[in-house]
């Protein structure tokens, strides 16, 4: 689990937070269109966030915000310590050396492939776990990793860990709240920065602090008016913690789309991350 990359205009994405913060707020004060009863039977109306053409999408979403790029796959390669507490963070989702799942990566690239590059840093990977440390991983793990990017097993490794860990089960977990497409990735990007944990920021304790506000229409609520309580728990989550606090990703691309009534997520999406503008066509 991660947030945005500490790329080299990551300073200037920090100081524009109080800029972003005002037009949040502007937009926070425009009323949101009135829940659309139709709304209800979304999910059954869209194509599901697991179809290949919609999974780019989200993948390129979640770049954005990740990466600054929608090129997602020269993600593979991606390593560095951004600072947040988390120690490495690498690859097309952000896997860090402290939560685990970037020792879980690499147990499945090893246990496919054995005598890799990476192999070799599993002990290491096991002691850092749950710390920022980088004791037994310098210097040259960062190196490796780039040079592992290069094998289409480890590719491979990093798509079935993103599936089963994140994309799967929030994909899963919308569908059985009857969401449709926009709201499947909702919750893909939540699990994304947030895991899935019993900690009161993770996925699941973001979407329990929905549910005290408002139904998903598999309990017979509103789709957009449950997205807009979804999305508020997200915001309140990201902001508990400093590396997390620009909710961007949220102001100015999903409540974008949701304030169109782009439930099914389909192009043309317009969207910015950071005060940086995207398009998919």
């Amino acid at each position: 689990m991660t947030h945005h990359s500490g790329d080299p205009v990551r300073s200037t994405r920090l100081a524009r937070r109080t800029v972003l913060a005002a037009a949040a707020a502007s937009l926070a004060a425009v009323p949101l269109l009135r829940p659309s009863h139709a709304s209800a039977s979304a999910a059954a109306a869209c194509t599901p966030l697991d179809d290949a053409a919609k999974k780019e999408i989200a993948m390129k979403l979640v770049s954005s915000a990740e990466n600054s790029s929608l090129d997602w796959k020269a993600q593979y390669k991606y390593i560095e310590d951004i600072g947040d507490g988390r120690g490495y963070t690498a690859g097309i989702i952000g896997f860090c050396s402290g939560t685990g799942d970037m020792l879980d990566l690499v147990q499945l690239y090893t246990d496919r492939k054995p005598g890799n590059v990476l192999a070799k840093y599993l002990p290491a990977l096991r002691s850092v776990n749950g710390t920022d440390s980088h004791d037994g991983l310098d210097p040259g793990f960062p190196r490796d990793w780039a040079k592992a990017a290069q094998d289409g097993a480890f590719q491979q490794a990093q798509n079935d860990e993103r599936d089963r860990v994140y994309f799967n089960p929030a994909v899963s977990q919308g569908k059985s709240d009857r969401l449709g497409t926009l709201g499947q990735f909702a919750y893909y990007d939540a699990i994304v920065m947030h895991g899935d944990g019993d900690d009161p920021t993770s996925f699941r304790n973001i979407r329990k602090r929905a549910l005290n506000k408002a139904k998903p229409p598999a309990q017979g609520g509103d789709e957009t008016t449950y997205l807009n309580a979804f999305l508020d728990a997200r915001v309140w989550a990201m902001k508990q913690e400093e590396a997390h606090s620009d909710t961007s990703r949220v102001d100015t691309e999903q409540r974008v789309f949701l304030r169109n009534g782009n439930l099914c997520l389909n192009t043309p999406l317009n969207w910015k991350v950071y005060g940086d503008s995207y398009h998919i066509g």
